[in-house]
């Protein structure tokens, strides 16, 4: 038995408190070198003249990524308090792993010997809005959905869709388009909408904000976005903004007085400014978001800069009843802030949900105390490379969804914001050179994954185009043009999220057989199951499957034993 490879800690995603009555635990060891794992357990002040009251209860092996596997419990203490550690069977040989080390035998004598989790309170259990689970998000980027009011259109805007989107062009799009196009999300099933960023800005992205409490003025005005808000919550759809509190925009007003004053300005200590005259190029001479000097950094720090900006964070609550925050750039700002940000935005509406852009490890964001989500890109890019790249295999694409999932707690990992594209990236289609039918299969991906997923704008009518500024082509409205074959297939998987709970969330994900290009996983709660069976692959490819009775189909194609080329069947167990 591999000792090294053998790791738990009493916190973060290795023990964590599930519910107000639930622990979960996890250990790691090296992949395939363990027979069995059992959690020895007790109240650290249950004693009797026997000595400390103990019980074992048997882990089960929650999963296997490319090193190691991973064993779980779920555990009620009756008085919420634990001491524990492991027994580790590998062939005859037998180890009790504690918070002291390893021994041969399990040392009864003193509970000190054992991991601890003190109390489970209450406060501390980690808590995402409940409606999360069962939202499916679709992403608008503003100035290219739909122009409904050609009265506020910017300077110089074109007819919509009369050229190819540029860095810095326009076409109009704005709130009343939304408005008027409001049975399209409906009709689709989507029940939350994320707003790139609306507030008045320079750009047609609107990322290098001007002024943080008024909307742009092409978008329309706030009247129209109060409308806009009570349509989306009479519809079912939750609405979501996103902010940009890392960055200011080079016009915004305290930033203009800087360059203006210089020194002397009283928003000076609002940025991190290394020396003066302030200088742009060939690189600024000030903290940004990378080196782009149209994006100084906000000091987060300054007591001012946060009043400011939890203003910014409470009002568009308050005033307009928003459901959430989409947070750009998260990592690079303080977690203090993030702290603050959150007691404010949840003492005006406890049930709101805090998105942050991450693209790495955000654990430390995810404590409870922070953030209810980030931005799921390790599937983004796990799924992309196994189905439209076909850089990995199933197996490794399993692999790299077990290590994910096994990165953070069960109840971060059914609130995470799963995406297949955005205004950053490809489109999802162009990424599968075109080809339908991995896209169909990447949706079916998501829309049966862990997490509360996004479907870019146009994705579910086909639109294609590269990175930015191709990504951010207006939307298609001529039903022509549109793909309704595509658009039919992501309808009937939202239908299937709504009927089946145990694809919105509640249910546990287990990879059944990842080999080649076939993959086979369960989704699964009590008595509901749904099984999803893929062949990423361009020929007939057979799957192994146990499949006993009571298995009905509800989606996809026939299965007798093999898929078809980019094949795929949902079956439910009756």
């Amino acid at each position: 038995m591999l000792k090294e490879a053998i790791y738990h800690r009493a916190g973060n995603n290795y023990a964590y408190a599930y519910d107000e009555k639930t622990l979960h635990i996890r250990l790691r060891t090296k992949k395939g070198d363990v027979d069995s794992v059992s959690l020895i357990h007790g109240d650290p002040y249950d004693w009797t003249k026997e000595g400390w009251q103990t019980s074992s209860s048997l882990m089960t092996l929650s999963g296997t990524d490319e090193y190691f596997d991973y064993y779980f419990i779920a555990i009620q203490p009756p008085y919420r308090r634990l001491r524990y550690g492991f027994e580790i069977k590998s062939g005859k040989e037998t180890l009790i792993y504690t918070e002291k080390g390893f021994y041969e035998k399990a040392p009864f004598d003193d509970t000190a010997y054992y991991f601890c989790f003190p109390f489970l309170n209450a406060i501390d259990v980690f808590r995402a809005p409940s409606w999360v689970k069962d939202t499916v998000w679709y992403q608008i980027f503003p100035e290219r959905f739909a122009n409904g009011d050609t009265s506020n259109d910017p300077k110089g805007a074109l007819l919509w869709a009369s050229e190819e989107p540029q860095f810095n062009n326009f076409f109009g799009g704005d709130f009343q388009g939304v408005i008027d196009h409001i049975d399209h999300l409906v009709k689709l099933g989507v029940t939350g909408i994320y707003f790139t960023p609306i507030f008045k800005a320079k750009s047609n992205h609107k990322y290098d904000t001007i002024d943080y409490l008024e909307i742009d003025q092409q978008f329309g005005d706030k009247e129209t976005f109060r409308e806009l808000v009570k349509v989306c919550h009479e519809n079912g759809i939750k609405v979501m903004l996103d902010a940009v509190f890392n960055h200011s925009g080079y016009y915004f007003e305290p930033f203009q007085d800087v360059l203006k004053k210089q020194e002397d300005s009283i928003y000076k200590n609002w940025f991190h400014l290394r020396e003066f005259p302030i200088e742009t190029e060939p690189r600024p001479n000030y903290d940004t978001f990378a080196f782009v000097a149209d994006m100084p950094k906000l000091n987060t720090e300054n007591p001012e800069v946060r009043e400011y900006l939890l203003n910014v964070a409470r009002y568009w609550v308050e005033e307009f009843d928003i459901d959430g925050w989409r947070l750009d750039v998260a990592n690079e700002v303080d977690h203090s802030f993030w702290r603050e940000f959150r007691t404010a935005v949840k003492s005006v509406k406890p049930e709101a949900y805090i998105l942050g852009e991450i693209w790495h490890d955000s654990m430390s964001w995810l404590q409870g105390d922070q953030f209810d989500a980030v931005m799921n890109y390790p599937f983004t890019n796990a799924a992309l490379d196994f189905v439209a790249k076909e850089a990995i295999d199933a197996k490794a694409f399993a692999e790299k969804m077990t290590s994910v999932l096994h990165m953070y707690p069960e109840n971060v990992n059914e609130a995470a914001f799963n995406l297949l594209g955005s205004h950053d990236t490809k489109r999802v289609l162009t990424f599968c050179d075109e080809n339908k039918d991995k896209m169909k299969l990447l949706f079916l991906l998501m829309l049966t994954f862990k997490g509360t997923p996004c479907i870019y704008y146009g994705d579910e009518i086909g639109m294609t185009g590269g990175m930015d500024p191709g990504c951010r082509k207006c939307m298609e409205w001529d039903e022509e043009k549109q793909d309704k074959d595509l658009f039919g297939h992501i309808q009937s998987l939202l239908s299937l999220r709504k009927e089946f709970k145990v694809l919105a969330n509640e249910g546990e994900m287990k990879f059944l057989t990842a080999e080649g290009k076939t993959l086979a996983y369960e989704r699964s709660k009590e008595q509901e199951s749904v099984l999803v069976l893929i062949n990423a692959g361009e020929t007939v490819a057979e799957l192994s499957v146990n499949m006993t009775e009571g298995y009905e189909k509800i989606f996809g194609h026939d299965f007798t034993g093999s898929l078809p080329p980019y094949g795929f069947s949902m079956f439910r167990k009756k």
